[in-house]
C-alpha cells in the first residue's frame, strides 16, 4: 500500500505493520526458478548427500566386521604411536581444555547472536544443534549393531556418532547464521579448525573411533543444510554482494582447504595398507591405522565446513529489509493530499 492510500470504503482497515508483508517474500520464494527456490534445492541435495554418506559410514564402519576391526586397530594404535602417547602423558589438562572450549564456543555463538539482535537466527542455530544432538543420542542407543563389551563384562554404549563432535561441528557451522557475511569465512574457518583439533583429541584419547567423529560431522552438515533449506523455503535468504576474497579470509580458507583435501587424500592412501584381515594384527598396522583415522576424521571435518561455506558463498542469511513495506499513517502536522471532498476523490 502506497503512502496516503485509504482502505476501501466500508471495508475493514488493513494492518500497516511492517511485519505484515512476510507473505510477499514467501510467494516470491516459491516461484519456479527464483533465487530462494534454487537455494532450497541446492541445500536439500546437500542434506540428502550428507545423509547418504552418513549411512555409508554406518554400514561400513559399524555393521561390517572389517570396519569394526579397523576401529579397534585405531584405538590400539594410539598407544603404539610415541608422539601421541607423549602428548597425552605430558598434557593431562587437554580433557579439561576440550570441555571448557566446547562451553565457551556455545556461549560465543549465543553472545554474537544476541549482540547483533539476531534472536530468531540464534534460536534456529541452537534448535538445530539440539536436534542434531538428539538424533546422535538416539542413534547411539537404538541403532542396530554389535555392542562393545568392557573387561568387566558390562556392555558399553555405542559412540556412533560422537556427541562431543556433533556439538563442536554444529557450533562451528552455527556461526554461519549469526556472524555477518563479510566475516563468515573467517569465523567458520577458525571454528572448523578448532572442531577438527577437538575430534583428533577424542580419537587420540580413546574416547571415540574415527567413524564416530566422521558420522558426527556429516550429521551436523545434514542438520544445517536442512535448516538453510527451510530458511530458503520461507524466503529468508537473499543474494550477497559479490566481493573478492579478502586476505584475512584467504589466510583461513587456504589452511582449511589444505586440511580437507590433504587429510582425505592421506587417509585414503593409508587406508589400503591398514585394513585388518581375520588373523592377528601385524605390529605396524595399529600405528598406521591410527594415523589413517586421524587424517580421515580431520579431512572430513574440514571438508564439511568448506562445502557449506562454498555453497553459501554469495548467499546472505541476515534478515534484510522487506521488499514490500507498508507505510504509516499520515502525520498530524502534514496536509493530507487527498481530503474528504468529493471533488478530490479518485475512482
Amino acid at each position: 500500500m502506497a503512502p496516503f492510500d485509504r482502505p476501501p470504503t466500508g471495508g475493514a482497515p488493513r494492518s500497516i505493520a511492517a511485519g505484515d508483508t512476510w507473505w510477499y517474500a514467501a510467494v516470491a520464494g516459491e516461484a519456479a526458478g527464483s533465487f530462494s527456490a534454487r537455494i532450497r534445492i541446492r541445500m536439500r541435495r546437500l542434506c540428502l548427500t550428507a545423509t547418504l554418506l552418513l549411512t555409508v559410514a554406518y554400514a561400513g564402519l559399524v555393521l561390517t566386521a572389517t570396519g569394526r576391526r579397523w576401529g579397534e586397530a585405531v584405538v590400539a594404535g594410539r598407544l603404539a604411536d610415541p608422539a601421541v602417547a607423549r602428548v597425552l602423558r605430558e598434557h593431562p589438562s587437554l580433557q579439561w581444555i576440550s570441555t571448557t572450549t566446547l562451553v565457551l564456543a556455545v556461549l560465543l555463538l549465543v553472545g554474537i547472536g544476541v549482540l547483533r539482535k539476531r534472536y530468531a537466527l540464534t534460536g534456529a542455530a541452537l534448535g538445530t544443534l539440539a536436534a542434531a544432538l538428539l538424533v546422535a543420542e538416539l542413534l547411539q542407543r537404538y541403532a542396530p549393531g554389535p555392542r562393545l563389551v568392557a573387561a568387566s563384562g558390562a556392555t558399553l554404549e555405542s559412540g556412533f556418532p560422537s556427541s562431543a563432535s556433533v556439538l563442536a561441528t554444529g557450533t562451528a557451522l552455527g556461526f554461519l547464521l549469526v556472524v555477518p557475511h563479510r566475516l563468515r569465512g573467517v569465523a567458520v574457518g577458525l571454528a572448523a579448525l578448532w572442531a577438527a583439533a577437538l575430534g583428533a583429541y577424542t580419537i587420540a584419547a580413546g574416547h571415540h573411533r574415527p567413524g564416530d567423529v566422521i558420522a558426527a560431522d556429516l550429521l551436523a552438515l545434514a542438520a544445517y543444510a536442512a535448516l538453510t533449506a527451510l530458511l530458503a523455503r520461507r524466503g529468508k535468504v537473499r543474494p550477497a554482494r559479490r566481493r573478492g576474497l579478502p586476505p584475512k579470509r584467504f589466510l583461513v580458507t587456504v589452511p582449511l582447504a589444505l586440511l580437507a583435501f590433504g587429510g582425505l587424500a592421506v587417509g585414503a592412501y593409508l587406508l589400503g595398507d591398514c585394513l585388518p584381515g581375520t588373523g592377528p594384527l601385524p605390529a605396524e598396522l595399529p600405528r598406521i591405522a591410527h594415523r589413517c583415522g586421524q587424517a580421515l576424521a580431520a579431512g572430513t571435518g574440514a571438508a564439511v565446513a568448506l562445502a557449506l561455506l562454498g555453497l553459501l558463498r554469495h548467499i546472505d542469511l541476515d534478515p534484510g529489509p522487506a521488499p514490500y513495506r507498508l507505510a504509516g499513517l499520515v502525520p498530524e502536522d502534514q496536509e493530507d493530499p487527498f481530503p474528504e471532498e468529493p471533488d478530490h476523490e479518485i475512482s
